[in-house]
């Protein structure tokens, strides 16, 4: 599993539009294959921060978000409502079974 992670600062004068461009994006998102889930939420110590939440079954599945319309229009709108830096980190997430996730018990020390 890949996770995406982003913070996107907002222009204040902006707000209304970047809420509506980000439910755009996580409504239409959420329906591309391999995609586990996409939300967007409000910085609580900062309303004008975006943060993003992505989770994609394989990093197959992010590419082809990359090349989708939805994806395009996003990215064409962005720079209206940005006010610095986008942030993004990508983690890739491998799931243990409870029986390998479990600690193997070490022999008894006899001294």
């Amino acid at each position: 599993m890949i996770i995406v992670h982003g913070t996107i600062p907002i222009k204040p004068d902006c707000r209304e539009q970047a809420l509506k461009l980000a439910r755009l994006m996580a409504e239409a998102t959420r329906s591309e294959i391999g995609c586990i889930s996409y939300e967007f939420y409000v910085g609580l110590s900062d309303p004008n921060t975006l943060m993003l939440f992505q989770e994609w079954e394989s990093m197959e599945a992010l590419m082809g978000h990359f090349q989708t319309e939805h994806m395009d229009d996003f990215l064409k709108e962005l720079p209206d409502i940005v006010s610095g830096e986008i942030t993004t980190k990508r983690y890739a997430v491998q799931s243990v079974d409870e029986d390998e996730a479990a600690p193997e018990e070490s022999p008894p020390i006899i001294h």
